[in-house]
Formats: structure tokens, C-alpha cells, sequence
């Protein structure tokens, strides 16, 4: 913490950063009319009103400025008249206090102090609310004590309103109570609003709907074509799909928005690895390190990548990075034991995962690699007693059974040896070793 005040950009707030001063108080007139009549009638409710939701004023003959001009003036009238009352009665009444409560909260989100983080926010226009009910209060005392006629009818017209935005805020609640669906309601409201999409595609990809994902992934592409972020998630999507070459030209787009974009380093390495430009790829694996030291995942990645390439010493160091940083890090963890028990260094092996074990006591993928080892050192015991418990975390994995049954085959348990093969069969028919090993058993058994 330096005590710096925080960074915003043209994104967050663009009337703020127009380069033009007349598209500056022309855009913000009209944001000001816009906070009234939300106050006024609170239908179009989104939860971010940045990234072109609201675009610009750039001309004297846009239409919006009619309302502007409306909205002034009736504005400069209700001041002229409160003024005059003020004078004549020599005397602050609640309507005063009422306009304060409105005015005086929402000037340090006005802009005309110091530039805000955002176009419209609706948080700040909780406190004019109370000012803006004090004043519905007083005009409703007025009637009643204006003796005129069809009062009654003024009052069950206000009663209705009550009951529509009670209504309102009852459906606006339970937009708030489910992500998508504030998302989704926000599209009514700002469909040139890029993260509003971006903000879908990231409920769709979590929910596996790929195809929603990446079409609304490409619109806030669309939309702001510098919005970094998406092209990352879009990028990575696709390189599921093993769209390769078409993720590599999104991340390095993104890298020319933002060259300190660590994740979009990190991913950009991966693409390269499927690519077969490994040497491209170590380098993007380090530049996403440089710009975050503590980058689990990329060591991680970076030790798949050393793998790979036979440099053994160099990724168990790599994983060793990945779990000082991160020691939940069980596919870390899982890489270094299997390596070095590829290495023959057992003893190690056992002792790193103790350590393991005691971050992520419930990792299946840990319990069998411990259990696998302890097998080759013929502990049939206690590499029984990690296979089982392997087994218990994930029950529906074939190879845990499979295994589990070369120990049994080894230890001479044959009856247990067949059990288990024959399980992890019925889980993945699929595996031939697992049959071949059955079949050896079984015409044993019979001589």
C-alpha cells in the first residue's frame, strides 16, 4: 500500500477520458438526467454501466439532448422557485432539506470534482432516495391541505406507485440472487456493454454451455476490441477445442493490449507446447513469472514443459516452485512423485509424500502414487492401505482397482487379484493390460 489513490481507465468511465471537453459536459448532462430518472422510475437497472453502455455525445444535434434540455429546465425552475420561497419566507423548510439529501450525496459521483471509476452507479443513489421520498412526502401533505377535490384519487395513485416498486424491488432481488440471471437482465438494459457479455460467456463456460460461451465471448470482442480479458478466456476455450493456431493469434492480441497480462503469458505457453515451439513456449513461461513471481501454475506448466523434454532435474525444481507457493497444488505434487519413482528414488518419493499428504490429506491421485511405490519396494501392507484409501476418495477410477490387483497378483492374494480386475473392468471395459493380467490369472489358477 503506497496511499494511491486508484487507477481507472477509459473503459470504467469513458465521458471522463473524451478527448473532446464539450463531449465531456454534454455526456455527462446527460448522465445526470439519466441518474433522475432512475431515481424517478427504476426499470433499467444494470449491474455495471461502463464499456459503452452509455455512448458519448459527440454532436449538438443528438437527440438525447433533448431530454437533457427538458430535464434543465424543469430542473432550474424547481430551484428558482424553492430560492424564492426561501427569500420570502426567510425560513429553510423540509424542502430544502429534501433537495440537499438528493444534491449534495450524489456531487462526489458527478465528476466535477475528480474523476470516478464508473459511469452510473446505483449504490449512490441510495441517500438522494431519502431525499427524493422526503420530497414525495411533502407534495402529498400539500394536497391534502389544498382541500382539492380528487385528492383521494392522488393518494391511491400514490399507493399504486408504491406497490409497483415494491414489486420491482422484489424482482430486482431475485436477479441479484443468481448470477446469470443478473447477467442476462442486464442485456435488456446495456446490450453495447462488452463485459455485460463477457460476465455471460464466463456463467456459460462454468455451466459447459461451450457453444453460448464462445459466441458471447466474440460479441465483447466485438464490442471492445482491446477488452484483453475475454480474448484470454475465448483463447482458452478454444484450446480445449484444440483450436491451436486461432487461440495463439487471440493471446498475442491480448499481450499487445496488456504486455504484463501474466495469465495471458502463461496460456500463450501452453498453446506453443501443443504447437511444438517449445522454445517460444519456455519463454513465455518465464515472461508470465517475471510479471508474477508467485505463479503456481506456471511453474507447474513450465515443469510439464521440462518433462517433456527429458530436463527431469529442471522440472522437479519447477514443481517444487508450484508447491512452495501453493502447497495444495496436488498435481504438482503427483508429477514430482511419479517422476521420481520413474527415477527409482523411492525413499524420496516416500518422504515428499508425507509432505503432501499432510496439505491434501484427501487427494486420491497422492494415495496412489505413494501406494505404487511401496509396491515396487514390496510393502505389500501398507501399499495396500493407500490403494484402498485411493479407492475410497474415488471409487470409479479403473486404474486404482487395476493396480491394486497387480499388487494382490504379486502378493499371491489371487482371489482378491481377480476381484480387483474384474472391478476395474466393469468400470472401463476398455483396458487391455488390465484383461491380459485377468486372463494370466485365471489359466494360473486352472493348472
Amino acid at each position: 500500500m503506497n496511499f494511491e489513490g486508484p487507477t481507472f481507465t477509459s473503459i470504467d468511465n469513458p465521458a471522463a477520458y473524451a478527448a473532446s471537453i464539450y463531449t465531456r459536459i454534454l455526456s455527462y448532462n446527460y448522465i445526470y438526467f439519466l441518474n433522475f430518472l432512475l431515481l424517478l422510475w427504476p426499470q433499467w437497472l444494470c449491474f455495471d454501466w461502463s464499456m459503452g453502455c452509455i455512448p458519448l455525445i459527440e454532436s449538438v444535434y443528438d437527440t438525447r439532448l433533448l431530454f437533457v434540455l427538458i430535464f434543465w429546465i424543469i430542473t432550474s425552475f424547481s430551484v428558482y422557485i424553492l430560492i424564492k420561497n426561501v427569500i420570502e419566507n426567510e425560513v429553510l423548510d423540509a424542502k430544502i432539506m429534501a433537495v440537499s439529501l438528493i444534491v449534495l450525496p450524489f456531487l462526489p459521483a458527478s465528476n466535477l470534482f475528480l474523476r470516478v471509476g464508473f459511469v452510473i452507479a446505483e449504490r449512490n443513489l441510495l441517500l438522494p432516495s431519502a431525499g427524493f421520498c422526503l420530497l414525495v412526502a411533502i407534495g402529498l401533505k400539500k394536497i391534502e391541505n389544498a382541500g382539492i377535490s380528487n385528492k383521494s384519487n392522488t393518494v391511491l395513485l400514490f399507493y399504486i406507485v408504491c406497490a409497483i416498486f415494491i414489486v420491482r424491488s422484489v424482482q430486482r432481488n431475485s436477479n441479484w440472487l443468481l448470477e446469470d440471471k443478473l447477467f442476462s437482465s442486464a442485456l435488456d438494459v446495456c446490450p453495447l456493454n462488452a463485459k455485460v457479455h463477457y460476465n455471460i460467456a464466463k456463467i456459460a463456460g462454468d455451466k459447459n454451455n461451450r457453444s453460448l460461451a464462445l459466441a458471447e465471448y466474440r460479441k465483447a470482442i466485438e464490442l471492445n476490441p482491446n477488452y484483453e480479458q475475454a480474448m484470454n478466456n475465448l483463447a482458452n476455450l478454444l484450446r480445449e477445442d484444440k483450436q491451436f493456431e486461432e487461440a495463439e493469434i487471440l493471446l498475442r492480441r491480448a499481450l499487445a493490449v496488456r504486455p504484463n497480462f501474466a495469465a495471458a503469458w502463461m496460456n500463450l505457453g501452453i498453446v506453443l507446447t501443443n504447437l511444438n515451439k517449445t522454445r517460444e513456449a519456455e519463454f513465455c513461461y518465464k515472461t508470465a513469472i517475471m510479471y508474477r513471481n508467485k505463479y503456481p501454475d506456471c511453474y507447474y506448466n513450465l515443469g510439464n514443459l521440462y518433462l517433456d523434454q527429458k530436463r527431469n532435474e529442471e522440472a522437479l525444481k519447477a514443481w517444487e516452485m508450484a508447491v512452495t507457493y501453493r502447497p495444495t497444488h496436488v498435481a504438482a505434487w503427483s508429477n514430482t512423485l511419479v517422476l521420481m519413482d520413474s527415477m527409482r528414488q523411492y525413499e524420496q518419493v516416500l518422504e515428499l509424500g508425507k509432505i503432501a499428504l499432510s496439505h491434501n490429506p484427501k487427494s486420491p491421485a497422492l494415495h496412489f502414487s505413494i501406494a505404487n511405490t511401496l509396491g515396487k519396494i514390496q510393502q505389500f501392507a501398507k501399499a495396500e492401505s493407500y490403494f484402498l484409501e485411493a479407492i475410497n476418495l474415488n471409487s470409479q477410477n479403473a486404474l486404482y482397482h487395476s493396480n491394486l490387483g497387480v499388487l494382490y497378483h504379486r502378493w499371491g492374494k489371487t482371489d482378491k487379484a481377480r476381484e480387483m480386475y474384474k472391478k476395474a473392468l466393469q468400470i472401463d471395459p476398455n483396458m487391455k493390460t488390465t484383461e491380459l493380467n485377468l486372463r494370466k490369472l485365471l489359466i494360473a489358477q486352472e493348472q
